[in-house]
């Protein structure tokens, strides 16, 4: 797979940049948990889901992220946002169809302090995986 890029983000980003999000960017994230492809444990992080042309999809802007890695071994995973967990499963975007996506993403969510910065880092759609939630289903 030629998608093999990944930005490693910066101690600041991880640690900081996560807690402000959560505080700063509270209408744009959800947390995505979905299972690790080794051990099998849920692993959350926050992520932005793009709503494009009437479907939703995960875009990792970061490349080939763990989060997306597993989403790609799983093809499901749980997304929370305010207080509602739906279940989901997946299914990957091919490479061909990912820059009218990238290009929404970054007209999105461009103005967060990493999004703009990585898409240019990595500007091969194949380095960043994305994917189109096709079913739902809530939990709460």
């Amino acid at each position: 797979m030629s998608g093999t890029h990944y930005l490693r983000p910066s101690w600041g980003a991880r640690v900081i940049g996560r807690r402000m999000a959560k505080v700063f960017a509270r209408s744009v994230l959800s947390t995505l948990a979905v299972r690790g492809r080794t051990t099998g444990q849920w692993r959350k992080v926050p992520v932005a889901v793009l709503e494009h042309g009437n479907e939703r999809y995960l875009v990792a802007a970061a490349g080939r992220t763990e989060w997306s890695r597993n989403l790609r071994a799983t093809g499901s995973g749980r997304l929370t946002r305010k207080g509602h967990t739906e279940e989901f499963d997946v299914v990957e975007v091919p490479v061909a169809e990912r820059p009218p996506l990238i290009e929404a993403d970054l007209a999105k969510f461009g103005r967060y302090p990493t999004v703009g910065t990585t898409f240019r880092q990595l500007p091969d759609p194949a380095d960043h995986p994305a994917f189109r939630i096709v079913r739902s289903r809530p939990v709460n």
